[in-house]
């Protein structure tokens, strides 16, 4: 189930893009990425380094992910999480040693999120 968060992500267009103590990129389908830690978005001019901790203010490349939709998204084996965007740009969320890092929800809860030391959680599928 490790990368199974490419079929929640993939294919989404990005409606919004909001920093201030965390970066939330909110999909179609109301679902939301939210990444309360260190990232890094790095586009061919270059590579942005935000810390939300100090509070996040989206750059003009973040920014211009509104209308674009996510190429592919995976967790990395360490427990990051990895979105790449069509048309370029790639946001990279490493794991960390003592908090959560970043989160996938919807209304109804969260769907997958990076937890304190690498571990990864899923919610549970309903029963059928």
């Amino acid at each position: 189930m490790t990368n199974g968060i490419g079929s929640v992500l993939a294919g989404r267009r990005v409606e919004s893009v909001t920093g201030g103590a965390r970066l939330d990129i909110t999909l179609a389908g109301a679902v939301t990425v939210r990444v309360t830690h260190e990232f890094r978005f790095a586009v061919p001019s270059g590579v942005e380094r935000f810390y939300p901790a100090l509070t996040v203010r989206p750059s003009g490349p973040l920014l211009g992910l509104v209308g674009r939709s996510v190429g592919a998204a995976r967790v990395t084996m360490a427990g990051g999480l990895e979105l790449a965007f069509d048309g370029g740009g790639e946001l990279s969320v490493p794991p960390h040693a003592l908090v959560a890092p970043w989160s996938v929800f919807t209304p109804g809860g969260t769907v997958c999120s990076g937890l304190p030391g690498g571990e990864v959680a899923w919610a549970e599928p309903e029963p059928r």
